[in-house]
């Protein structure tokens, strides 16, 4: 038999096919291979090994030879899932160890059984689907898998639903495990959770089972509108008080609580045109609180009559029809308290001239009593009167001047008088209220302006230092004080040639020498008149030394005229008082 060149001949013999064994193989040892046989036999003794995973290699032992008749034996139990085939080599070897052959491939193969259950990827699956949800809406896949080998029914798996709690809502696909709704009907209402036995079985459902549980919550929708528990509710409320919650409304609602299908929304439709009262929902109980947005009064209503409607945080389905029980009426009783009294002007503000005399009527300041159904009687009395010049008749309210009313005083605050009246009912318990009366102090012009007496003399010569700057006071306020008007007496005309008298600002004249005069004491007569209505004026004697003229125009000898002589100041200092009036200004 030629061998073509680079062309290694194969021997039939030597040429070991796959051998093919079962798993879970239970009668060990077990024969695999009659024999495997060298070429090299017929010629002498041969000596037979294998090795590779399962004898040398882990995992050791599974399989061993007979060295001398070539048999392959199985010692250990296989599995599949474990290890599919063995790939090992056979040796051939003379009695003196060489190598007869090269080595050759045995390949044994482990044929699948149906040992391992389908396995859910796990115990419990969990899906939501909407109620009310169209037939064949799929909420979720059961998936399992099998270990055995795919390509064998074995492993091929079909599902099917076991138990579903009576109903048939829910179907399965028998290949894909996918779990579908199967009837129109479901209703959140009444069954929120289902709970579905869902099987896997292998061998294309003729095999081995295993079971899981599927749970399907019902999401809610707002198929269930709000109603109130009853028609009418009935509560009161004391009048006067604002924010106080009068009571509650109850509503029931199937749907999910806490979900906007479930929270009521309160509507005031009518009886309440004022907008006395408001309404809101408690989150956790779902009533309606009815509370008082604006004072009450007993006296103007008693009672109302309130039409309230309710509907959801979310609109309805547009399939579910509105309820007639979205609507109720609340009556609500308005009860009567004690209510203080109140003064309809307060402040009062009233005007009197200073120097009133006493027991002149002020006003008569009242107060009234909001309680028009009881009968009560006020008393007043005075609060504050700092100055202790007013009083109060108890029943009446009358005030008059205690006291002459004198200005100025400390008293005053920018020319008013500050007195608090207190009215109080006869109710158990009293109320009472405080009532402002402003008197504002009129000023009356009667004073009249005064000149003070001078503290120097003045030049007898005309010019520097013959001029003496006058001061007037007036004890009255503006208006019926400044501008003065200085003017020598006109009844004694000849002063005029000696003496001229002029208007340096609306409080000040200057008086100057004219001609010049002998030194001595000289009396003047001057008219001073204020610019109050009517106008008061007082004529004055201004006594002034007239002494010698140095050459600044000061005084030779200093000699200033007696006590009773009238004041008067340098030109230097009549140009400082001239400039600290233009600064005020």
């Amino acid at each position: 038999w030629r061998q073509q060149e680079g062309v290694r001949r194969v021997k039939r013999a030597w040429v070991i096919p796959p051998i093919s064994v079962s798993e879970n193989h239970k009668r060990i040892p077990h024969l695999l291979v009659q024999q495997i046989k060298s070429d090299k036999q017929e010629t002498g003794g041969v000596i037979y090994s294998i090795k590779g995973p399962g004898v040398d290699e882990e995992p050791l032992g599974i399989f061993s030879i007979d060295k001398f008749s070539g048999k392959v034996f199985l010692n250990a139990m296989l599995d599949r899932e474990e290890n599919d085939r063995y790939r090992l080599k056979a040796f051939a070897l003379d009695l003196g160890g060489t190598t007869l052959e090269d080595p050759t491939d045995l390949e044994i193969i482990v044929m699948d059984q149906n040992d391992n259950r389908p396995l859910f990827r796990q115990d419990v699956f969990t899906g939501h689907v909407v109620e009310g949800a169209e037939p064949g809406t799929c909420v979720m896949t059961a998936d399992a898998t099998d270990a055995d080998d795919p390509d064998t029914d074995n492993a091929v798996l079909r599902f099917s639903i076991l138990e579903q709690g009576g109903t048939s809502m829910f179907s399965i696909n028998a290949t894909t495990g996918e779990i579908c709704t199967a009837q129109p009907g479901l209703d959140r209402e009444t069954v929120g959770v289902y709970n579905l036995t869902v099987q896997a079985a292998d061998m294309s459902g003729d095999g081995l089972t295993t079971t899981a549980t599927a749970v399907i919550y019902l999401e809610d929708i707002n198929d269930n509108p709000p109603e109130f528990t009853k028609e009418e509710f009935s509560m009161e409320v004391e009048e006067q008080v604002v924010g106080v919650d009068v009571g509650r409304v109850f509503v029931h609602d199937k749907d999910l609580v806490g979900s906007p299908n479930w929270l009521a929304k309160f509507t005031i439709l009518e009886g309440d045109p004022e907008g006395s009262f408001s309404i809101r929902t408690d989150p956790y109980t779902n009533d309606g609180v009815l509370s008082v947005a604006k004072p009450l009064d007993h006296e103007v209503r008693d009672r109302f009559e309130l039409t309230v409607s309710v509907r959801n945080e979310k609109p309805l389905e547009p399939t579910v029809p509105t309820s007639p029980r979205a609507l109720a009426t609340v009556r609500v009783r308005v009860r009567d308290v004690n209510e203080a009294p109140t003064f309809r002007d307060n402040p009062r503000r009233v005007t009197l001239l200073e120097g009133t005399p006493p027991g002149t009527l002020v006003t008569t300041y009242t107060a009234s009593d909001p309680d028009t159904h009881q009968l009560q009687t006020l008393s007043y009395s005075l609060l504050y009167d700092p100055g202790d010049w007013l009083q109060l008749d108890p029943h009446l309210g009358t005030i008059r001047t205690k006291r002459e009313l004198l200005h100025p005083t400390n008293f005053l605050q920018g020319g008013w008088y500050i007195a608090l009246l207190l009215a109080r009912d006869d109710a158990e318990p009293p109320l009472s209220a405080t009532g402002t009366l402003s008197i504002e102090i009129l000023e009356v012009n009667d004073h009249p302006p005064l000149l003070p007496p001078p503290l120097r003399g003045v030049c007898g010569r005309p010019g520097k230092g013959g001029s003496l700057l006058l001061g007037a006071t007036d004890e009255d306020r503006p208006p019926h004080g400044a501008p003065f008007h200085y003017q020598l007496s006109p009844q004694q005309p000849q002063l005029a040639r000696n003496w001229s008298i002029t208007r340096f600002n609306v409080t000040h004249a200057v008086l100057a020498v004219q001609v010049e005069l002998p030194p001595g004491p000289y009396s003047l007569p001057l008219l001073l008149q204020d610019s109050g209505t009517p106008p008061q004026e007082q004529q004055q004697m201004l006594n002034i030394s007239v002494c010698h003229c140095g050459r600044e125009g000061t005084c030779q000898d200093g000699v200033l005229a007696a006590a009773t002589a009238g004041a008067g100041i340098t030109l230097g200092a009549l140009m400082i008082i001239l400039g600290s009036t233009i600064l005020f200004l």
